[in-house]
């Protein structure tokens, strides 16, 4: 039964991919920026109503995010879309871009959830299409974690392209905090009388020599990154007002929690040495680090290599980015594919050149890969109770 019921997705998954390639297409042309994505929003919450979905939009307190249903009770599972887009590309670095290919994500997304609201009548449970804005900025997911917006879905699915020689099925990130540290001083002639002056971006500087000597005494996941972002007016002015804007990263959040207060312990250092003032907050959301899912990583491989796809390594990858689907993690039984495209330029995500690869012929054909591993994924947990207890331990 569940074999026949994945074939029937297989065969929905051709019949319907012109559609699907072309939500990838217009979602590529029409990039925009985190918060900003009203018309990838629309666009695909008014596909999702005409293949007969329940919306709602906006949703979970953010203007571009969407919930769309089809089915009833649990289990509910859902699939994760995101939309928004890079900036600094075309001739002048100055357009915004789907480097990171979220046109692609938004696609076989909404063709996994499609597939299987057509096969409906065969399962009980609840298809969920969740459009999460942001990912590349604020994490719109976090803020609908925090509004309990996935309190009720029982697995969450989510593939990506990468250039990769292999594709990942058991992705992993690093938490991050987002902070900015600012300096209040006093302003004097640099020349005329410096004695009188309070310098701010001293302070800043003492704080970064601070962070540098903390490296030694960190995990070697540990990253701490950061730019002065204002420093002053004019050299023969003591600058009275510096900001200095960090990324604290870590493989584990308990752990990057120690980090990051021990970067604030830095800047309260550099208040107490030259006597500005300091205050600081978290500018953008903080990330959790991701861990997938192990038995919906098992599931997912047995559904590849049954595809006749093998070029995989299920082993737990080693980190490098964030993401918001971190906390999406901590709350939902997730499972996130880095799915190689098979460019063979060595372009990855974010680098322009990437564009060429996540709308078109290789975009295409990785969008039918992903939609079929996906809906089968699903059907296995839809349809095998001992599959979602372990999913659930």
């Amino acid at each position: 039964m569940i074999n026949e019921l994945k074939n029937k997705a297989f065969a929905l998954a051709e019949e319907n991919i012109d559609l699907y390639n072309h939500i990838c297409d217009e979602i590529f042309r029409h990039p925009e920026m985190g918060n900003e994505e009203y018309y990838s929003s629309k666009f695909l919450v008014t596909e999702m109503e005409k293949r007969g979905f329940r919306v709602q939009y906006p949703y979970g307190g953010l203007d571009t995010a969407f919930r769309c249903e089809i089915g009833e009770g649990s289990p509910k599972i859902a699939f994760l879309a995101e939309y928004d887009a890079l900036p600094g590309y075309g001739p002048n670095k100055d357009q915004p871009g789907h480097a990171c290919g979220h046109n692609w994500i938004a696609a076989c997304t909404f063709g996994a959830a499609d597939v299987l609201a057509q096969l409906k009548e065969h399962f009980n449970g609840t298809i969920v299409y969740i459009g999460t804005p942001a990912e590349e900025g604020t994490g719109g997911k976090v803020d609908l974690v925090n509004a309990g917006c996935f309190d009720d879905i029982d697995a969450a699915f989510q593939m990506h392209l990468t250039g990769s020689e292999k594709t990942e099925l058991n992705g992993s990130s690093l938490a991050i905090d987002s902070l900015e540290f600012t300096f209040e001083g006093k302003a004097a002639h640099a020349a005329g009388a410096p004695w009188d002056g309070i310098n701010a971006l001293d302070a800043a500087y003492l704080m970064i020599n601070g962070i540098n000597a903390l490296r030694q005494h960190v995990k070697p996941d540990t990253r701490i990154h950061g730019i002065i972002a204002e420093g002053g007016m004019a050299p023969n002015i003591v600058p009275n007002h510096a900001v200095y804007k960090v990324f604290c990263r870590a493989a584990d959040r308990d752990y990057l929690n120690t980090v990051t207060q021990k970067v604030i312990n830095c800047a309260k250092g550099a208040e107490l040495m030259t006597g500005a003032t300091m205050s600081y907050r978290y500018y953008e959301n903080s990330f959790d680090n991701l861990n997938c899912n192990p038995v919906l990583v098992e599931v997912m491989a047995n559904n590849l290599t049954a595809m006749g796809y093998t070029n995989f390594n299920k082993e737990k990858k080693e980190p490098s980015g964030s993401t918001d689907l971190g906390n999406v993690s901590r709350v939902v039984p997730t499972c996130y594919v880095s799915l190689n495209v098979e460019n063979t330029d060595g372009s990855t995500c974010h680098n322009e050149a990437f564009l060429a690869h996540v709308n078109g012929e290789l975009a295409y054909k990785a969008n039918l890969t992903a939609i079929k591993a996906m809906a089968a994924s699903a059907i296995d947990v839809l349809m095998n109770e001992e599959i979602r207890n372990a999913i659930s331990k």
